[in-house]
């Protein structure tokens, strides 16, 4: 029994790099398990948030451009519930409101601000002036130009995205399916990335507002 204890010893996992690896690798599994399986029966982290609805056609069109050009790599859409965050972007982020996203943008680095409430606040035509050239109206950003956004925004392959993402879960009808491709006629790429961009954060935002006023 005590040859036992000495294997099984902290010294011999300090002396033993490999039960050291086996070992550390068994105490971070067993911790991500207990915090993590635990979210896949929460109805806060499983169910859409109030307002919270699946994308247009043309909004999914334009978060698929939004991945494409590598948005995320500088703007996140997580606000944490620090107060300064807040204060500046607005209610902190639910996971109920990304419950129909395939991936998540959430992001981890902001060279730009966090869009997660960025809906409503600018308008259509300030977006379009924004991603032609970002310095007409933001003189110090360091972000680049997409004025070739302009051209047709794909809509033959929009109800084949559609009809995968239903498949993940997403409760598309199919009259939404078969609709799609019409909704994106005669529509830019910057049309479906400022459709995308102005329906961030609205309805958490509205609904909070609501409640505020109820009160």
């Amino acid at each position: 029994m005590s040859e036992q204890r000495r294997f099984f010893s902290h010294d011999t996992l300090e002396r033993n790099v490999g039960w050291l690896i086996i070992a550390t690798i068994a105490a971070i599994s067993v911790a991500g398990l207990v915090q993590i399986v635990p979210l896949f029966f929460q109805h806060s982290t499983t169910e859409p948030s109030p307002g919270i609805e699946p994308y247009s056609a043309l909004r999914l069109a334009g978060r698929d451009i939004y991945q494409r050009e590598g948005c995320l790599g500088c703007h996140s859409q997580q606000i944490r519930t620090l107060r300064s965050e807040v204060e500046r972007y607005g209610p902190y982020s639910l996971a109920g409101e990304s419950v129909f996203d395939h991936p998540f943008l959430w992001g981890s680095k902001r060279t730009g601000p966090d869009l997660a409430r960025v809906g409503g606040r600018y308008s259509d035509d300030w977006h379009r002036i924004h991603l032609r050239n970002p310095r007409d109206v933001v003189p110090e950003s360091n972000m680049p130009a997409y004025p070739y956004l302009q051209k047709p925004a794909a809509a033959d392959t929009i109800a084949s995205h559609m009809t995968a993402m239903r498949r993940l879960g997403v409760p598309y009808t199919d009259e939404q399916i078969a609709n799609a491709s019409k909704e994106l006629e005669g529509k830019t790429e910057e049309d479906a990335l400022i459709a995308y961009l102005q329906g961030l954060g609205v309805n958490r935002r509205y609904i909070i507002v609501d409640e505020v006023v109820a009160k």
